[in-house]
């Protein structure tokens, strides 16, 4: 399961250093999470069974495989909540994110 890595953005030189086209290549991220999430997917390890459903469902790819169960990497997540929707055993729960507490 291979994620974007973020990658700190060097402005270019030159007009040459610039990428042809109108993207960087793919996996290249110079952003996380503007912090504007209000809730964010917390797994409970003990329920999870490793179906990966919430894997397949996610819009943002930040569900990856930690052990036999799934984690998630909040760097990217938007906290849209399609994860716990999905979940057949229930153990991805939203929680209300703290103001100014991070991720």
């Amino acid at each position: 399961m291979n994620r974007p890595k973020l990658r700190e953005y060097v402005k270019p030189k030159h007009i040459k250093d610039y990428p042809v086209g109108p993207c960087y290549t793919a996996g290249h991220l110079v952003t996380e999470n503007a912090d504007w999430r209000t809730e964010k997917p917390v797994v409970e390890s003990t329920k999870c069974t490793g179906c990966f459903y919430c894997y397949l469902c996610c819009p943002e790819g930040v569900i990856y495989k930690e052990g036999k169960a799934v984690d998630i990497d909040y760097a990217f997540c938007k906290g849209c909540g399609i994860c716990a929707r999905v979940c057949p055993k229930k153990a991805v729960k939203m929680i209300r994110k703290e103001k100014n507490h991070g991720r």
